[in-house]
C-alpha cells in the first residue's frame, strides 16, 4: 500500500510462507468505500476496461463536499452550487423556516442570487489534501505502552499534527483520521467554508414521497434533491472543479461511481464485537429510539405549529430505527453470521500457520494473536458501561439542544486552560473553530420542544439509574421530571447566542492566563447541572475510552497488519465519515421471485399515488397534480446499482466515466441495510434520483430554468 511500512521487511517473506490465503479474495465483486488515495484500479482495469487516472480522482475529489450535519453533495457548476438530498438539507430547511413559511414542508426557490437565503451552522468541508502520518503517531507510543497512558500520547500526538496543519485565517481545517480501526493514520487537509446559501428544495411530498412505508424500499419515486450554493466574502466561489451533467443519463448495465462520504461500517469487527451489537448493543438503541419516536410523534399530533417544530428530528429518529431494525435483521441472519465467522476463522487459520512456518514472526504477529481475547473483554466492559455512556456522557439523560450548548461551556472552561494536547480531542486547538461556528450558530431552539425533550429526558434518566440514585435526587432537585424541565429550560440564558459568545469569550480570556472561569458567577440553572453532571459523565467516558476504545484501537490495528500481510493491498477501511469512491453496475435484482427493475418512471409515480388515493404519504403536492400533462411520463426518475454505499452517502453524486452526473444517492434498499457488516451484491442496491428527473422537474414542474441551464451548461 502507499502507506507507512510498518510491516513491510516482512510481507513478502510472510506472503511466500503462506500465499495460499492470497487465493480467497478479499473482497467480494465491486465491493469496497476505497480510499482516493488507494483505488482498486488493477480490478477496474480488469473487470470493465476503465480505471481512473490521477487526474480524474483530483478532479472528483475536489467537486466533492461533506456536510457537517452528516452527508455528502458536489460542486455542480463553476459558480459554488452545491447539489445534495432534500434530507440531507431538511435541517437547514427546518431552521430557515418560520409560522409564516415552512419550507420543509412547501419547498423552496431562489429565482435570484439576491434571494438564496444564508443556512444556520452549516459547514462544508472539500478534501484537498491527504498525507500518511501512520509513523509519527505510532512513534509516540512505544511498543507495551498501558492503554491509558497510550491514549494520552496519541491524543497529544494527533492534536499536534493536526494544530501544525490547520490554517483558520484560510479556513483550512485539519483532521487526523483513524483507518483501518487503528492500522494506519492520515491527516486530511480540508477547504472549510460557511457561508453556504439555500437556492432550491422541493416541497417534502415530493423529496420523501411515500414517507415512512417506503423508506428503505424499492420501487422508489422521490425527488430527493436541493441545492445551495458556496460564497465566500461575500461573493459565490469560482468552483474549478465541479461535476458536469449527462446529457442522457446511464443506462442498464453502464459502470457508474459514487464519490461520497459513508459513516461508520463494522466489517472488519470480529464476532465478538458483531455478538455485542446483536444481544445489547442494537436492542438498547432501538428501545431509545422508540421512546423518542413515540414521544415526538405524540407532540407533533398535538398541533402543526408543534409538527413543524419537530419534523426533522422526528424523521432522523425514524429513519435510525428502520436502519437499525435492518441492521439487527441481519445479525440475526445465520448465513450472515456464518460468513463472518469464516472470514475470522481464515485470519486465524492465518495467524497459528505463520507460527508453524516461520521464524522470526513479524512483531505484530503476538499482539495480532492476543487480539481476538483483547477485544472480547473490551466488548463485556462495553456492555456494562452502555448505560451509563448512553445517559451521561452521550447526555441522553438530558435530552435537549440546550443542555448540549450548556455542557459545551462548561468543559470548554475546564479544557481550554490545559495544553492543547491534554484536552479532551474536540477541544483541540485545530477544531475549536468549527466547534465555536456551532455554538455561535443562530440556528432557533424552541422552549416547548426542549421542556417536553428534556423532561423525557429526566425520566429516562430517573427510572434507568432507580429514583433513590444520588445523581438523579440532585438533578432533579426535589421536583418532578416536568417541573424541573421546566424550571431549568424556563430558567437559562443559553439559548441567548449574545450570552453564550459572552461566556465563551470570558472563558477564552480566562484561559490565556491559565486560569478558569467561574460559571456559578453568571447564575444560571442549566449551568450548573451541566456542572454537576460533569463529573460523573467525564469518568464513564474516560473508563470507555482507556478499556474499550483503546485497547480495541490496538488489538484491530494488529489484525490490520495481519490483514494487510494476509491479502496486500486488496482491503479497504471501514467508513469514517471520510471520503471514499465506490463503483458498481446499473442492475435490478430478484425479490421473492420477481425480476425488480433498475429503473422507475414519473408515471410509476402517479400510479403509486392513485393506487394509495393520494393519501400521506402518498399524496402529490398540488403542482405536480396541475402539471402532469406537461411532463415527459417516461422519464427515468429513481434507479438501482449495485455502488458499496452507507449512511453518511446520501447526497453523494452517481457519476459515469466521464465524471459526468448521471444521479444523486438518496437510499439504499432494505436489502442494503447488512451492508454495515458484509457486502452482498445479489439483492442490495443503492437507489439514485437520475440526473434526467431532476432536469425534467425544474423545467416542467418548477419553472426553474435558469437553475436547469446552469447544472446542463445551458442544454435544453
Amino acid at each position: 500500500m502507499r502507506s507507512s511500512g510498518m510491516f513491510v521487511v516482512h510481507l513478502a517473506a510472510v506472503a511466500a510462507v503462506v500465499g495460499l490465503y492470497m487465493l480467497s479474495e478479499p473482497v467480494h465483486g465491486d465491493e469496497g468505500m476505497w480510499l482516493f488515495n488507494h483505488p482498486p484500479r488493477a480490478y477496474l482495469q480488469k473487470q470493465y476496461g476503465f480505471a481512473p487516472d490521477e487526474a480524474w480522482l483530483d478532479h472528483v475529489r475536489l467537486a466533492s463536499v461533506r456536510f457537517n450535519s452528516g452527508g455528502s453533495g458536489s460542486f455542480v457548476s463553476p459558480h459554488g452550487l452545491v447539489m445534495t438530498n432534500h434530507h440531507v438539507a431538511s435541517d437547514d430547511l427546518a431552521k430557515l423556516s418560520t409560522d409564516e413559511k415552512n419550507y420543509l414542508r412547501d419547498g423552496f426557490h431562489a429565482k435570484t442570487r439576491d434571494q438564496e437565503l444564508p443556512c444556520k451552522g452549516l459547514e462544508l468541508n472539500v478534501l484537498i489534501g491527504i498525507q500518511d502520518v501512520t509513523a509519527e503517531v505510532e512513534k509516540a507510543v512505544p511498543p507495551g505502552t498501558p492503554p491509558a497512558e497510550a491514549f494520552k500520547l496519541r491524543q497529544a500526538k494527533i492534536a499536534e499534527l493536526e494544530k501544525a496543519a490547520a490554517n483558520p485565517e484560510k479556513n483550512i481545517r485539519a483532521d487526523v483520521v483513524t483507518l483501518y480501526a487503528g492500522g494506519q493514520y492520515h491527516l486530511y487537509t480540508f477547504k472549510k467554508y460557511t457561508d453556504i446559501r439555500l437556492v432550491f428544495a422541493p416541497e417534502k411530498d415530493a423529496a420523501f414521497f411515500g414517507g415512512d412505508p417506503d423508506n428503505f424500499e424499492y420501487p422508489r419515486y422521490c425527488l430527493d434533491v436541493a441545492f445551495l450554493r458556496v460564497y465566500e466574502n461575500g461573493k459565490p466561489i469560482n468552483s474549478e472543479h465541479y461535476l458536469k451533467w449527462s446529457a442522457s443519463g446511464c443506462q442498464e448495465g453502464e459502470l457508474v461511481f459514487v464519490s461520497g462520504h459513508p459513516g461508520r461500517t463494522n466489517r472488519g469487527n470480529i464476532m465478538a464485537e458483531l455478538k455485542y451489537l446483536r444481544d445489547t448493543g442494537y436492542p438498547y438503541l432501538l428501545q431509545r429510539l422508540n421512546r423518542l419516536e413515540v414521544l415526538l410523534s405524540a407532540w407533533s399530533a398535538r398541533s402543526e405549529r408543534n409538527a413543524q417544530r419537530a419534523e426533522d428530528e422526528l424523521f432522523s429518529i425514524q429513519n435510525s430505527r428502520k436502519a437499525r431494525l435492518g441492521g439487527l435483521a441481519g445479525l440475526l441472519d445465520p448465513k450472515l453470521m456464518a460468513r463472518k465467522q469464516a472470514q475470522e476463522k481464515r485470519l486465524r487459520d492465518y495467524l497459528t500457520q505463520l507460527q508453524t512456518q516461520m521464524k522470526p514472526l513479524p512483531p505484530w504477529h503476538a499482539e495480532a494473536m492476543q487480539a481476538f481475547e483483547t477485544i472480547a473483554k473490551a466488548e463485556k466492559v462495553r456492555a456494562e458501561l452502555i448505560r451509563d455512556v448512553t445517559l451521561l456522557e452521550n447526555a441522553a439523560g438530558f435530552y435537549c439542544t440546550s443542555f448540549g450548548i450548556a455542557r459545551t461551556l462548561v468543559r470548554a472552561a475546564e479544557e481550554l486552560p490545559k495544553p492543547g494536547g491534554e484536552r479532551l480531542r474536540e477541544f483541540a486547538d485545530a477544531r475549536l473553530p468549527s466547534l465555536k461556528f456551532q455554538l455561535f450558530s443562530d440556528e432557533p431552539i424552541y422552549e416547548d420542544l426542549e421542556i417536553v425533550k428534556l423532561t423525557d429526558g429526566l425520566t429516562f434518566l430517573a427510572t434507568s439509574l432507580g429514583a433513590e440514585h444520588e445523581l438523579v435526587q440532585k438533578v432533579l432537585a426535589g421536583k418532578s421530571p416536568r417541573e424541573r424541565a421546566y424550571e431549568l429550560i424556563s430558567g437559562t440564558r443559553v439559548r441567548d447566542v449574545a450570552f453564550r459568545k459572552k461566556v465563551f469569550a470570558d472563558i477564552e480570556e480566562k484561559a490565556k492566563a491559565g486560569q478558569r472561569v467561574d460559571l456559578d458567577s453568571y447564575n444560571d440553572p442549566l449551568l450548573t447541572l451541566a456542572q454537576l453532571v460533569d463529573p460523573a459523565a467525564r469518568a464513564v467516558r474516560k473508563r470507555f475510552e482507556n478499556e474499550v476504545e483503546e485497547p480495541k484501537r490496538q488489538a484491530y490495528a494488529a489484525l490490520a497488519k495481519a490483514r494487510f500481510a494476509m491479502d496486500g493491498d486488496r482491503v479497504y477501511p471501514d467508513a469514517t465519515f471520510t471520503l471514499r469512491l465506490a463503483f458498481g453496475v446499473v442492475k435490478g435484482y430478484k425479490e421473492d421471485g420477481r425480476d425488480v427493475p433498475p429503473f422507475t418512471t414519473f408515471a410509476g409515480m402517479f400510479q403509486r399515488a392513485a393506487e394509495q388515493n393520494n393519501r400521506p404519504p402518498f399524496a402529490l403536492p398540488k403542482r405536480w397534480l396541475e402539471r402532469k400533462a406537461a411532463l415527459n411520463l417516461n422519464t427515468p426518475f429513481n434507479f438501482v446499482c449495485t455502488a458499496d454505499i452507507i449512511g453518511g452517502n446520501s447526497g453523494s453524486p452517481v457519476i459515469n466515466k466521464n465524471a459526468e452526473v448521471v444521479g444523486l444517492i438518496f437510499d439504499g434498499n432494505i436489502q442494503s441495510l447488512v451492508l454495515d457488516f458484509i457486502y452482498d451484491d445479489e439483492q442490495a442496491r443503492a437507489i439514485s434520483v437520475d440526473s434526467r428527473a431532476i432536469v425534467e422537474a425544474l423545467r416542467k414542474i418548477y419553472d426553474a430554468q435558469e437553475l436547469a441551464d446552469e447544472i446542463t451548461g445551458n442544454r435544453h
